[in-house]
């Protein structure tokens, strides 16, 4: 495989992840990294394939993730490049992978960062359609909201990044947007 495409990548996870959140979780990265590949003008459509693909082993083993991730992605085929850029993630959690590239350091931010947006656009009547990144912040500084996210580490890889939260997370809202149905996220309207 020359390069991973978002076909191979959600075929591959879709052997391994069944649950509903986890499958929107890895919508929610998948859409967020691509927005933040249009960002740094990468390939938007790789970048969302590593997105898809992220938490390729959680389902199974929670309390070993990314050690059930490098061996059967790379007998799938799945390139040297991408299999790190998903290890390096979980940096100083469950992997010692540190991320390097704007690739690395954007998966490591958004992971946790979906997170938070996700909880803030389903308290609202319409979703992710019409949240503003100032109503974003106000629940970021509110620990005990989505209290399961780790802001520092999201803080630390908008640090890697050289990014301010604020822009880091307008990018992700915009890239979610257009996959507000499919994440459920089109409010409590709806």
């Amino acid at each position: 495989m020359e390069k991973l495409t978002l076909e191979e990548a959600e075929r591959l996870n879709a052997t391994q992840v069944t649950e509903e959140h986890l499958i929107i979780h890895a919508k929610n990265v998948m859409a967020a990294m691509g927005a933040m590949a249009e960002h740094f003008g990468e390939d938007k459509e790789h970048w969302m394939a590593v997105g898809i693909l992220h938490d390729y082993d959680y389902e199974k083993w929670p309390e070993e993730h990314l050690q059930h991730t490098e061996e059967p992605l790379r007998e799938a085929g799945v390139p040297e490049e991408d299999i790190r850029a998903i290890l390096s993630h979980g940096y100083g959690i469950c992997s010692d992978v540190k991320p390097e590239t704007n690739l690395e350091k954007s998966l490591y931010t958004v992971d946790e960062l979906t997170g938070i947006i996700q909880a803030c656009a389903r308290m609202r009547p319409n979703g992710i359609r019409d949240l503003e990144v100032k109503s974003f912040m106000k629940k970021f500084k509110d620990k005990r909201f989505a209290a399961k996210c780790n802001r520092e580490l999201i803080l630390r890889g908008c640090e890697m990044l050289g990014m301010e939260l604020r822009d880091v997370a307008e990018i992700c809202i915009n890239g979610m947007r257009p996959y507000a149905e499919e994440i459920g996220l089109l409010g409590t309207g709806s």
